[in-house]
């Protein structure tokens, strides 16, 4: 009777820094200048860098085949696309769908800089400055400074950057316009996503952790799990990957580190 023979599974493909050089910059609309529309760049990047207010149209400007600054700024007139704190903390450019649903399953990294201020919060109570923050800024958009005075007037004692860094931590508050748009300026003045947009998170399509992994891998990958921790400013997120696991590729860089993948995404020759 002949020995039974165990078949191993071939160890995972090993992807040069080149290569990979090549993929990101394919998935970043990078290797050539794409006939997207910017809403779609916008929803396909999962948003863009927005700490100042320039970034997104240079962003926009460097992937995009015969941008106009105005078709940004259009978007952000028709409360199509808006500024809002979401990944890591910071300010991004997002559609609409996404500031309403990617904020709640990023908010670790708010959580954990509203910490880093309790010392100046000392006897406030967070619930009511977060019902507080959203009575103000929904009556009518508020400028930072108000937001901040009306603060100040419930709690005294409390510091006063404290208090408008937590402001934004609790609630989803959005940049209003102008501020954002090209060739015009604003200070910054806030009211809440839902507010704005006049409508509710419910309203848009549902959106899990799960399948921000797999838009992430669309825009950035292939990528480890401490590439996507990196980006979204999360931790312990390694599970989500083991669940997607048998629906993707897995590789390996030169250093040994497993990357992950969509099986149909874009993979140029490392030569391209």
């Amino acid at each position: 009777m002949a020995a039974k023979t165990h078949r191993t599974a071939a160890p995972p493909a090993v992807l040069s820094t080149r290569a990979l050089n090549r993929a990101t910059l394919d998935r970043q609309l990078l290797l050539r200048r794409s006939p997207m529309s910017a809403k779609n760049a916008v929803t396909h990047l999962v948003g863009l860098q927005a700490q100042n207010t320039k970034p997104p149209y240079f962003q926009l400007y460097a992937r995009l085949a015969d941008f106009d600054p105005e078709e940004l700024s259009a978007l952000m007139e028709a409360r199509e696309v808006v500024r809002i704190v979401s990944l890591r903390s910071t300010l991004h450019t997002h559609t609409a769908d996404d500031a309403l649903t990617l904020g709640p399953l990023v908010r670790a990294p708010r959580d954990r800089e509203l910490k880093t201020f309790r010392r100046g919060l000392e006897g406030v109570d967070l619930d009511r400055l977060a019902a507080v923050t959203e009575e103000f800024v929904e009556e009518r958009p508020r400028p930072l400074g108000e937001l901040r005075e009306e603060l100040l007037t419930h709690w005294p004692d409390a510091d006063p950057l404290a208090l408008s860094v937590a402001a934004r931590c609790l609630r989803p508050l959005v940049q209003v316009t102008p501020r954002g748009l090209w060739g015009r300026s604003g200070q910054v003045t806030l009211t809440t996503v839902e507010q704005w947009l006049g409508r509710s998170a419910g309203s848009a399509p549902a959106l899990t952790l799960d399948d921000t992994v797999l838009r992430y891998l669309g825009a950035f990958g292939p990528a480890s799990v401490m590439d996507f921790q990196s980006w979204a400013g999360l931790t312990r997120t390694k599970e989500v990957f083991e669940r997607l696991r048998p629906g993707l590729l897995t590789f390996r860089d030169e250093r040994g580190v497993e990357l992950f993948d969509l099986p149909d995404a874009p993979r140029p020759d490392p030569d391209t």
